[in-house]
């Protein structure tokens, strides 16, 4: 093993210290697309392509905007808690009972529960957005393999990757976004904030809480657009992460389709078994209509239980000889009709009652099949 590619390995055989799914998928051998069960397997196992710009975008937007139209409901419900406990300062006790402690809490969960909600909600939409609905506890099981750290796969996944080149330029970018949305809003408003000194706590608390909320919701929308290339991004990167070698293209087809040899001499059993009850249908069969040499149609016709014939065996080239055959050992009528022949055997299959249309040719046919018989009876008596 060359240096290399000892440093991809631990001091256990086959232990690797690099996950080799940060290298290239081509420079691996990797060019073959994953198949479905493959990605089926993927999702099972909770790795999916999900944008966590996505997710902190909507979970930013969602309560900002639960926090602008439930102000005036918030407001009143904090006003409501501050008269409640100043006009009762020399009443409670924090200290002695627990009356106070349950009271805060209560206007607590009513100060915080939309903006908690819209938060879950945020969550649960931008995963349903991007992955549908998948509920799955692998990523739960604990992997103790993980505990050791791999500084080179970190340092190699963080700074000498694509994802973590992608990574670096999206940081700059949201860092650009907040501090110019932050910088052109300040500077908009910045002779109202210049003169909030002199202004009362109402027109102070509007003017900045109306900044803060502006502030957030155009920095969630911009995130959000700004989510979009990087939803692009992952799910290329999670398509390249699944790629799959000829060779690992090879076992899968062997276990779902079983061994090429196995399967070679299914077919072949199978062939004997079509072969025997060829035979069997031949022999048994009114009529053989032959192309004359390429194909071969065998009808059998029982007034009682049939409509109408039925094709019951047809074969090409060889096949079609050794129905020849058959039907010559068992004194079955051999039928030249070129365009009949072909015509069953592209249109009718084994065990199927022959269509309508080819009624009025059957009976010319099956008239020789009469004419056929009657002459070897004749033959036959004539003999005896």
């Amino acid at each position: 093993m060359n240096c290399a590619g000892a440093m991809l390995y631990g001091s256990r055989r086959g232990t690797p210290l690099i996950d080799l799914q940060w290298f290239a998928a081509e420079d691996e051998g990797r060019t073959e697309e994953p198949s479905e069960y493959k990605i089926r397997k993927a999702r099972e196992e909770g790795r999916v392509a999900k944008s966590q710009e996505l997710i902190a975008a909507l979970g930013l937007l969602f309560p900002a905007l639960t926090i602008l139209f439930s102000a005036g409901y918030m407001l009143t419900t904090c006003i409501e808690m501050i008269r409640f406990f100043f006009t009762r300062i020399n009443e409670l006790n924090p200290a002695s009972d627990g009356v106070t402690a349950g009271l805060f809490f209560s206007y607590f969960i009513k100060l915080v529960w939309p903006v908690a909600a819209a938060g879950v909600a945020a969550a649960v939409f931008s995963n349903l957005v991007q992955v549908g609905p998948l509920f799955t506890t692998k990523p739960l099981v604990p992997d103790f393999s993980r505990i050791v750290p791999h500084f080179g796969r970190y340092f190699k996944r963080t700074l000498f990757s694509m994802e973590g080149l992608f990574n670096f330029a999206k940081s700059i970018v949201k860092m650009a976004i907040i501090g110019s949305v932050a910088f052109f809003l300040i500077r908009s408003r910045i002779e109202t904030l210049a003169n909030l000194q002199n202004a009362g706590i109402w027109p102070g608390l509007v003017t900045v809480g109306g900044l803060a909320i502006r502030m957030l919701i155009i920095a969630a929308l911009l995130l959000l657009l700004l989510s979009i290339p990087d939803m692009l991004f992952q799910r290329w990167q999670y398509r390249q992460s699944l790629k799959m070698t000829r060779q690992e293209v090879t076992e899968e087809r062997k276990m779902y389709e079983g061994d090429p040899q196995i399967r070679g001499r299914i077919r072949q059993r199978m062939r004997e078994l079509m072969g025997r009850n060829m035979t069997v249908n031949v022999a048994r069969a009114d009529v053989v209509v032959t192309n004359p040499t390429h194909f071969a149609c065998a009808l059998e016709y029982d007034n009682i239980t049939m409509p109408a014939p039925r094709l019951s065996a047809k074969g090409v080239d060889e096949t079609a000889f050794r129905m020849k055959a058959v039907a010559k050992e068992n004194d079955v009528p051999i039928i030249e009709n070129k365009q009949l022949a072909r015509s069953l055997f592209a249109e009718v299959d084994i065990g199927q009652i022959v269509p309508v249309r080819y009624y009025e040719v059957l009976a010319l046919v099956y008239a020789q099949v009469q004419q056929i018989n009657e002459t070897r009876r004749r033959a036959n008596g004539i003999g005896a």
